[in-house]
Order: C-alpha cells, then structure tokens, then sequence
C-alpha cells in the first residue's frame, strides 16, 4: 500500500524567479536541479524534509503542446490553474512579519481561525499559499 507523498507539483513559468521565491523567500532548499531530456527537473524542500518534495515545473514540453502551455500559463497568472500549497508554522505572527519584510506579498493577513492562527499568500506566479499555525489539542 502507499504510504507517503514523496513529491508534489505546481507550475511555474520561469524556474529561476521560483527558485529565488521558494528558497530565497520561504526558505527551501534544492534537492534536484537537472536537465531531464527535454525539461528541468526542480525540486525543492523545506529544511530536513527532502523526502517531501515540490516539483517546480515549467508548463511546456514533454507534457503539454506549446499552446496548451501558454493556456496553463495564463491561468497561473489569474490565479485560477489549481496550485495550492498548505504549511504549518510555530508562530503565524512571526512568520508573517518575517516574510513581509523579505519583501513577499501577503494576500490575507494572520486571522484566527478555529484549527488555529492562518494567513494566505501567492508566489510570484499566482499560484496561493496558506501558513498557519495550528493549535494544540
């Protein structure tokens, strides 16, 4: 039976100005970055979970036609292509001021919430992000 997601994925259209955001921004870390035929294979980690990784992909060939990648690219922009990632925090209010003043625009400021204290973001790109910090219990 399964019994771990090992890599997940969103689109991004420009790799280096994800790389600058996920690892310079939020703090991953690169765990592959190769030529794999005819794309980039990215993948990035939060600090001591490379097993846990996000696939930082170009929407293009192999996987889709060039037109179909400017669709996916367009969508990303809008906000609206389905890239959503989720992460856990010690302290929401920390966090989010450290992003901040790393420059990252924050789309929904720290709001306490029944599971406990979240706030949400987009990457460059368009894809959301949520941090929370969830309570005890």
């Amino acid at each position: 039976m399964l019994n771990a997601i090992t890599i997940t994925q969103i689109y991004v259209p420009d790799q280096d100005q994800a790389l600058d955001f996920y690892v310079g921004k939020l703090g991953f870390e690169v765990t592959n970055d190769m030529q794999f035929g005819p794309m980039r294979w990215l993948t990035v980690a939060l600090p001591g979970q490379p097993d846990r990784a996000l696939l930082l992909e170009k929407p293009g060939p192999p996987s889709m036609s060039e037109e179909t990648a400017a669709q996916v690219r367009e969508l990303i922009t809008k906000g609206a292509a389905g890239g959503h990632l989720f992460f856990r925090c010690d302290d929401a209010y920390k966090t989010h001021a450290e992003l901040k003043a790393k420059g990252v625009e924050i789309t929904e400021e720290p709001v306490d919430q029944p599971y406990g204290i979240d706030f949400g973001l987009r990457d460059p790109f368009g894809n959301h992000i949520r941090i929370a910090q969830m309570k005890l219990g």
